[in-house]
């Protein structure tokens, strides 16, 4: 009887820690400050993570061609301010 009632808790409690939301980012992806300036022509994609719970910093990540290498832009940088403006034209 014993095992049957630890069997039923332990499927109740899985089915319990499955169905609970995770965060996609989980915590910061930038562990440093970034930085300062990548030559525009070897920026693939730029994405923008704002503030959120799990990480109180904006994070900018740019994809470089080629490598697909991913960098982190100091978002305090001249260059960064000057291309998040350029791209909200």
């Amino acid at each position: 009887m014993r095992s049957a009632a630890f069997i039923l808790l332990a499927c109740l409690l899985l089915v319990d820690v499955r169905g609970m939301a995770i965060s996609s980012r989980g915590r910061c992806l930038c562990m440093d400050a970034g930085v300062n300036f990548i030559k525009p022509k070897l920026i693939k994609k730029v994405e923008a993570m704002y503030p959120s719970p799990s990480c109180q910093n904006l994070e900018i990540i740019v994809t470089l061609k080629g490598s697909g290498e991913k960098k982190c832009l100091n978002p305090a940088s001249w260059f960064a301010k000057n291309f998040i403006k350029d791209a909200q034209k």
